[in-house]
């Protein structure tokens, strides 16, 4: 009786859990949402990566308004591994818990956008790495190219915003 009671708050707490995750996409503003999915689609892409992830936690976001239905959006955010196959088709967060036997990947994407829509130009900026593989440095690379991007379109800073956390 009691291994059954502990197998069912098991199952419920990680129904909680990666439902919180797709809580946690769903707050997302539309703009930070499509470089989240950027992300997730490139992530599915390698043939490396076998488990399908879901978006965890916002780190970083800021974005910056240039005129003209123009935004430069920098997003810094976890993705997690979930315990369904990244071949799933349609995945169910309820049905794919998180794992937590897998580390956190961690994700810088930066972007223009044009009236809500990614531009093509300048091309849009995906950086995934494992989290313990993330260094100083490479945290360093991703806002300098970041700033670089923006700069190159004559917009302020990225990074030198005001930086709004979740």
């Amino acid at each position: 009786m009691s291994r059954l009671l502990l197998l069912l708050l098991l199952t419920t707490g990680a129904f909680v859990a990666s439902s919180e995750g797709q809580a946690a996409y769903d707050q997302l503003p539309d703009p930070y949402k499509k470089g989240v999915d950027l992300a997730l689609e490139q992530l599915k892409s390698h043939s490396s990566i076998q488990h399908y992830f879901l978006f965890f936690k916002s780190l970083i976001k800021n974005d910056v308004e240039s005129g003209f239905n123009v935004n430069y959006i920098y997003h810094n955010f976890y993705l997690k591994a979930t315990k369904c196959t990244k071949d799933t088709v349609e995945p169910n967060p309820k049905r794919c818990p998180f794992r937590n036997d897998r580390p956190l990947i961690d994700c810088a994407v930066c972007y223009k956008t044009y009236s809500g829509t990614i531009e093509k130009e300048p091309k849009p900026y995906v950086n995934c790495i494992h989290k313990p593989a993330l260094t100083e440095d490479m945290k360093i690379k991703r806002v300098e190219h970041c700033n670089a991007m923006a700069y190159s379109s004559g917009a302020v800073t990225l990074l030198g915003s005001t930086q709004k956390d979740i």
